[in-house]
């Protein structure tokens, strides 16, 4: 089948999409899975590991994923992502408690965030380095119209249904990518794959065996419980845990078996030792060391409230333990004959420069996505987080049409170029924004900034993707875009805390010229004017975020400009050879 390349890539691309959809669609579905774990609403600092549960499983297992993507291919690796996110959507749709969410959630993250380096590895084994530019850019518009997708899929199916309903849909989207991955992939004669074994009946029992008696023990349906025969099923032999039911026993008991056939059958279901294997030759130690520098990093910020703190109450102790983790990373990678990251995959210049790009574009991009629609409803939607989330869109929608154009560019100018031109127009607009007024929103202008700046974003991620790619060998591709990824999310983290420090600094500074409330409404305790000069504090305070960004933004033009001049990102033409050559 000729075209089984693109259709491989292009299913792989939607799956990123999915995945990049599954980030945000716990926005509007906080509250409701609050209240399925037995949370209050007004506690949503304890709702904090459903969302920082997903950013640990995204990023620190990326550098893992990526290297096993290296070692194992790219398909197999996109298979078990897809199976993998289809399990943590199933765990969390049948989730009855905050741990189960958790690990629901810490699965989907590992699985979705797994899609990305193994998809843009895809790309380069596909693709020539001069002919990658517009491939990727088509990635990264899939995974950002994703972004654009979540929020409104999460709202489409509260509409209809419970939270609940909204991972099953996973569930099902996964399960039938990882099948159409498959069969796509056994199909094309330029992607290997392994060969066709027979079905391991023993092993597919003993695993449907689990799967339901699993279910059973996580959903507990009432007219069973209440049966006095398969009630019995349901009680615990000691303690409380459902897991020490009956049917809870049969679940492990059955899981056990599955392991011990898979490890010891001759075909079987899943082929683990290979798997093991796998993850030792890719270094398992470097990775759960790395994996605990960025949680340790992921934690400071993310359990932060950034209306008060920079860090969390424990973001020291949390930033300690990863600064100590990544000394025992490096030293390690020192001793190691099979490291992580091999010797030399990351010496040239654009590559690590790409790392450092990302992360300052992960710094400002943040800002948008947060502060975009904070600044709307502190200024003319202030009951309405659905109006604010609509004046988002209007940026998040002209990112895709970027990320294209960018990657057509790619083609023709310099990375570093096409980056800069990207980030300077993410910089015009976020200082145009650093204009706005109490009024702004209500005029047809206010679009503009919003276009620029999600347009300029756009612009810039093919041509990064493109230049660590072309300056990373064909065995670390997975790895290297692996670390592109986390760069970004770190960025981001670590913008928004401190973004948002600065801008918090300008709002007491600008609520501390503020009269006293008697003073300004003649001795009433509230009046319109006193709210007014409250609201141009916070504006001042969105302002200054705004700008801050816009530095971001520059410093990755600026960065790009000299980081990725040796990038080998486009064709070479003849006047550049007779040029070379004189």
């Amino acid at each position: 089948m000729r075209h089984s390349p693109r259709l491989l890539l292009a299913l792989a691309a939607v799956a990123v999409a999915f995945a990049a959809a599954d980030t945000y669609v716990v926005v509007l579905a906080l509250p409701d899975m609050m209240a399925g774990a037995g949370i209050p609403v007004d506690q949503l600092q304890r709702a904090a590991p459903i969302v920082s549960g997903f950013l640990l499983g995204y990023v620190a297992m990326l550098p893992l994923i990526g290297r096993i993507a290296d070692l194992r291919g790219r398909v197999p690796v996109l298979v078990a992502a897809l199976l993998v996110f289809a399990l943590g959507s199933l765990v969390t749709a049948l989730a009855y408690d905050m741990p189960t969410i958790v690990t629901g959630r810490f699965l989907q993250g590992v699985g979705g965030g797994g899609l990305v380096p193994a998809t843009l590895a895809l790309v380069a084994d596909l693709y020539p380095a001069e002919r990658r530019g517009v491939p990727l850019g088509l990635v990264s518009a899939v995974q950002e119209i994703g972004s654009v997708l979540g929020p409104l899929f999460g709202a489409l199916v509260l509409a209809v249904a419970d939270w609940r309903a909204i991972f099953l849909v996973n569930l099902v989207v996964g399960l039938v990518l990882a099948l159409l991955v498959g069969r796509v992939a056994s199909a094309s004669e330029r992607i290997e794959t392994p060969r066709r074994r027979g079905i391991d009946w023993i092993g597919l029992l003993l695993a449907l065996v689990t799967l339901v008696a699993g279910v059973l023990v996580f959903v507990q349906p009432s007219q069973l419980m209440r049966d006095l025969t398969y009630g019995q099923l349901f009680i615990p032999y000691t303690d409380d845990s459902r897991w020490l039911t009956p049917i809870g026993l049969v679940a492990i008991g059955a899981f056990v078996l599955l392991v011990v056939r898979c490890c010891t059958a001759r075909r079987p279901l899943l082929d683990i030792p290979g798997w093991v294997r796998t993850v030792r030759e890719a270094d398992v130690l470097g990775a759960v060391l790395l994996a605990l520098a960025l949680a340790g990093v992921i934690l400071a910020f993310a359990t932060a409230d950034p209306k008060v703190q920079v860090f969390s109450d424990q973001g020291l102790w949390y930033l300690l333990g990863a600064a100590l983790a990544a000394v025992a990373f490096v030293l390690h990678l020192r001793r190691t004959d099979r490291p992580l990251v091999p010797t030399g995959a990351l010496r040239r210049t654009p590559a690590w420069g790409a790392m450092l790009v990302s992360f300052f574009i992960g710094a400002a991009l943040i800002a948008a996505l947060i502060d975009i629609p904070l600044f709307a409803r502190t200024t003319v939607y202030p009951g309405s987080q659905l109006m604010a989330a609509l004046v988002l869109v209007r940026f998040l929608v002209a990112l895709p049409v970027g990320a294209v154009l960018g990657g057509y560019l790619t083609h023709r100018l310099p990375a570093g170029v096409v980056t800069a031109v990207g980030m300077v127009l993410a910089a015009v607009g976020f200082l145009w924004m650093a204009t706005w007024g109490l009024e702004s929103l209500h005029s047809a202008v206010a679009t503009l900034p919003l276009v620029i700046g999600g347009f300029g974003f756009g612009i810039a991620l093919a041509p990064v993707n493109a230049a660590v790619l072309a300056s990373t060998d064909d065995d670390v591709h997975g790895l290297a875009s692996a670390f592109v990824v986390v760069s970004r999310m770190v960025g981001m983290l670590v913008g928004i805390s401190a973004l948002t420090t600065i801008g918090l600094r300008r709002y007491y500074a600008e609520q501390a010229d503020v009269p006293s409330v008697r003073d300004v409404c003649d001795g009433a305790s509230r009046c319109s004017e006193f709210s007014r000069l409250l609201k141009i504090a916070g504006i001042a305070q969105e302002q200054t975020v705004f700008t801050g960004a816009a530095v971001c933004a520059l410093v990755a033009a600026v960065l790009a400009l000299v980081l990725f001049r040796q990038a080998p990102t486009r064709a070479v033409s003849t006047g550049d050879l007779l040029r070379s050559a004189g």
